[in-house]
């Protein structure tokens, strides 16, 4: 794995947080972010202070996705976005001027415990990803992360990732649809990948794991005219969400009780969810794959990623 550290000028240590100019006016700041297990370390960030101690009054505010949360960002309705890196990869090559600022979440990596992943019905006959070929797949977005990484676990165990009809369904209502045969298969994260194990479903490829080790899913991004304008309001937010970051990664059981503030997942399904990971670091070789990937299956049109432009 190649992972580089975020500018090292926008890390800051959590014992001597960075302070605005202004010491008597903390500055409102807007995130506009996707209401998933993704992101819980921002609400535990801003229940533990963090932004705060570096003048930084916090609002988060709920998208659809990385397609809503960049317009909103360019428009300065958000002054910083979540977005998985699919979705700001797109953007970059159609000459949106944003750039990455913090990571955001990572696949944990782990064949068998993963956040994410490609789900049958128990008593379905796909036993594999190679069944998956020629079948009906439930991805959340076309032509983004979910479809480009299932066609690599399908590729990898042998089949014909061409022939697999994915079908466009949001995450909440993929356990129905699986369960009522409107789809074969549907690619889902936490918390629909624990409910559709409750009922009685099977993990068939684990598609995160498949695509890249470690692969950063998602990131925080601002646009390049806030980056200009205010780069230590920049530098300050870098440095309360790694801090956030850090402490997510040691404090599993805070997570799952933020989780209960800005999500409806009950406290049992809280329980049982696989955390993802969330590091610090980018981890740009998994990004670079995801490029080649995205760009082999036609996502990015004719263009190629410029991840020197995008990333940190």
């Amino acid at each position: 794995m190649v992972a580089a550290l975020l500018g090292a000028a926008a890390c800051g240590s959590s014992d001597s947080p960075s302070s605005p100019a202004d010491e008597g006016s903390p500055t409102k700041v807007t995130v506009g972010v996707i209401p998933i297990v993704d992101v819980a370390p921002i609400y535990l960030g801003k229940e533990k202070g963090f932004f705060s101690s570096r003048g930084i009054d916090l609002t988060m505010e709920s998208g659809q996705g990385g397609a809503a949360i960049v317009p909103g960002v360019l428009s300065g309705q958000f002054q910083f976005g979540f977005s998985n890196v699919t979705s700001l990869m797109l953007a970059q090559t159609q000459g949106v001027p944003i750039k990455v600022v913090a990571n955001g979440v990572a696949s944990t990596g782990k064949d068998g415990g993963d956040f994410g992943g490609v789900t049958v019905k128990g008593d379905s006959p796909i036993q594999s990803a190679k069944d998956l070929a020629g079948k009906k797949v439930a991805v959340n977005t076309l032509k983004n992360i979910g479809d480009t990484t299932v066609r690599e676990s399908v590729r990898k165990a042998g089949g014909d990732p061409s022939t697999i009809s994915f079908v466009e369904i949001g995450f909440p209502q993929m356990p129905a649809a699986l369960a009522e045969g409107q789809v074969d298969a549907a690619w889902v994260v936490e918390p629909s990948l624990s409910v559709i194990k409750a009922q009685g479903g099977r993990v068939v490829a684990w598609n995160y794991v498949d695509a890249a080790p470690d692969l950063t899913v998602a990131t925080y991004f601002a646009s390049n005219k806030l980056m200009q304008e205010n780069p230590d309001l920049v530098k300050r937010f870098t440095e309360a969400m790694n801090e956030s970051l850090t402490y997510a990664s040691a404090h599993a059981d805070e997570v799952r009780q933020v989780l209960g503030t800005y999500t409806q997942i009950d406290q049992k399904t809280r329980d049982a969810i696989t955390l993802p990971q969330w590091p610090t670091e980018i981890n740009k070789a998994s990004i670079e794959t995801l490029a080649t990937l995205g760009k082999n299956d036609g996502v990015f049109g004719d263009k190629t990623p410029d991840l020197s432009q995008l990333l940190p």
